[in-house]
């Protein structure tokens, strides 16, 4: 289902996807600056380890705090599972949760959501039904919905933008392994608190992050493969052939016959014939046996 929304409703649109994300709040922004009634939202989710949170911003290359505010940094770093990325060519705005998204004109910045015209759809895919359908319709007219064609663009967008901080939480099992609890969350990548305390130089800050954290030349090898939903290169393994985002994605509801894009071998697109419990082209198994020792 989407719906077309503008001003007031669009604004209101955006406050459930952060009122109602329980497992992953997807905000991807050239420009970010909360506000109040979206940071308020947010707050009450702070306690939530299970809920994934993936920032990606943009523009400014040379300015970091043009597109991002530091104490938006200081705000989104105190959560216990997110991820934050670079994206130099950003310009498109996006919002979504495990059922809801937003795809907009309007940046995640408070003086566009109080001063300009925007304009956004927003749709809605809720439960198993909605899978069912979506899948349906999928391999009936061998085209995918508007909400997985959105879905997967993104999760190739979040891919392909350079991390720059990263923050997971960490668990230890009880129950003799039956079970897990919640210890601590750990920073295990961190290129913006040293940026915004200007600790660094800018020039080497540049350096060190403007490399693709993705380098995708094409050329299956021994150690590399390739995500069947979005393309991207991953550690090849015929058991787990997507990247981590898609991962979650597609978990959701853990479908092994559903269609996907790209041949786990080779990278080719595959026009929906490779799927989870089949990630590899037919025609090129032959050459990934030999060249993986499957």
């Amino acid at each position: 289902m989407a719906i077309f929304l503008t001003s007031n409703e669009l604004n209101t649109a955006l406050e459930s996807i952060f009122e109602y994300a329980d497992e992953h709040l997807i905000l991807i922004s050239p420009y970010i600056k909360l506000h109040d009634r979206y940071s308020s939202v947010l707050k009450t989710k702070k306690g939530n380890y299970n809920l994934k949170i993936t920032v990606v911003f943009g523009k400014n290359e040379d300015d970091f705090s043009k597109s991002m505010k530091q104490d938006d940094f200081n705000f989104f770093k105190d959560f216990p599972n997110i991820e934050i990325r670079y994206e130099k060519r950003l310009h498109a705005k996006y919002y979504a949760n495990e059922s809801s998204a937003i795809l907009t004109s309007m940046n995640l910045y408070n003086f566009s959501q109080d001063n300009n015209i925007e304009a956004g759809i927003f749709t809605n895919r809720k439960g198993i039904l909605g899978s069912l359908t979506n899948n349906l319709v999928s391999n009936v007219t061998g085209q995918d919905t508007l909400e997985n064609q959105t879905a997967y663009y993104f999760e190739r967008v979040i891919e392909q933008a350079d991390l720059l901080f990263l923050k997971v939480p960490k668990f230890e099992s009880t129950m003799l392994g039956l079970s897990k609890r919640y210890t601590t969350s750990v920073i295990e990548t961190d290129k913006l608190s040293d940026y915004f305390n200007n600790t660094i130089k800018s020039d080497t800050f540049k350096k060190e992050k403007f490399v693709p954290t993705q380098s995708v030349n094409r050329q299956p090898t021994n150690q590399m493969g390739f995500c069947i939903r979005i393309g991207v290169q991953i550690p090849f393994n015929q058991k787990h052939p997507m990247s981590d985002t898609a991962f979650q994605n597609w978990k959701k509801f853990s479908n092994n016959e559903y269609p996907e894009k790209y041949c786990h071998f080779s990278g080719e697109q595959t026009n929906g014939e490779t799927t989870f419990s089949r990630p590899i082209l037919r025609k090129n198994w032959s050459k990934a046996k030999e060249t993986h020792r499957l």
